[in-house]
């Protein structure tokens, strides 16, 4: 894959993309970039205010949606009102917070970082459906490969917490959900990405009080080799705009192990191309959100 950069996006006039997550890093990012091209864009936010503070800096036809991915009731609520999609950007996510639950009482990560966008997509698919050679973009993590998905506690009720362990399993079930609505999918293209070793405020923003030394200190290393947020937004925005991306595929940064590059088809682990996991995730998904998606 030669270096695909934002000057290689189709021009998006008349298309409808929503990105949740949009009011700050890659989200925003995203969202500038795609109604620049001239996406109407759908900002989906779960404060307001921050979401119109974010809106002002989108050159281009943009609104802001209420949307609060560890609540199913406001995600319900928010599919509601869309009617037509042409992509969904799951981008939305919380990293190495301290254990809590949702309001359903989802463990946090695996609740906002999974559930949430599962249900949000599968509320939308009638939406996506208005619209020909419509896509779901799921972001996910070089985390993924620390990743284990334990189905018998998944909302780590039975085991001790572990801040890394909870969003490693968030981000491994982002890739076996993306992979599973493809397959199961007849009319719309889902696709996986992830960012590489990205400076965003999921990283910036996280209290040192509640990060292990491991993590203090290989979240400052890191953070000397991060990417800029518009190189890091490069693998979501091929996913949900280049001809050439597939359903079912992985895409990343090209170089230094994934961590920073252009966007490639990305390197998955045995755990993510688990055709079995992901669909014993995908029926543990129907259990818990009550949601069932009209697929066959």
């Amino acid at each position: 894959m030669s270096r695909w950069t934002e000057a290689d996006i189709p021009g998006q006039t008349g298309r409808t993309v929503l990105v949740t997550g949009a009011n700050s890093g890659l989200g925003l990012r995203t969202a500038q970039v795609l109604a620049a091209n001239g996406a109407h864009v759908i900002m989906g936010c779960r404060s307001v205010q921050r979401g119109e503070t974010a809106r002002r800096s989108v050159q281009g036809s943009a609104e802001v949606l209420e949307l609060d991915l560890a609540d199913l009731s406001s995600v319900r609520t928010a599919a509601e009102k869309v009617e037509a999609l042409d992509v969904l950007v799951n981008n939305a996510g919380i990293m190495a917070v301290p254990n809590g639950r949702t309001v359903d009482g989802f463990e946090r990560q695996f609740g906002t970082n999974h559930l949430g966008h599962a249900a949000l997509t599968w509320l939308l698919l009638p939406a996506l459906r208005q619209r020909p050679g419509a896509r779901v973009v799921t972001v996910s993590s070089l985390m993924h490969r620390a990743g284990r998905i334990d189905f018998e506690d998944p909302n780590w009720e039975r085991r001790p917490y572990s801040l890394q362990g909870s969003y490693g399993q968030s981000k491994l079930a982002n890739i076996l959900f993306a992979r599973e609505l493809d397959r199961r999918s007849q009319d719309v293209t889902s696709i996986a990405a992830h960012p590489g070793m990205t400076a965003t405020e999921l990283t910036n923003n996280m209290a040192d009080a509640h990060k292990s030394v491991v993590m203090r200190v290989g979240g400052k290393i890191s953070h000397l080799f991060s990417q800029s947020v518009e190189m890091g937004a490069l693998p979501q925005l091929y996913a949900a705009t280049s001809p050439e991306a597939r359903g079912g595929e992985y895409y990343g940064p090209d170089s230094f192990n994934g961590a920073r590059g252009y966007p490639t088809v990305a390197r998955m682990t045995a755990a993510a191309r688990d055709d079995l996991a992901a669909n014993r995730l995908w029926e543990l998904t129907i259990k818990l959100t009550g949601i069932a998606p009209d697929l066959p």
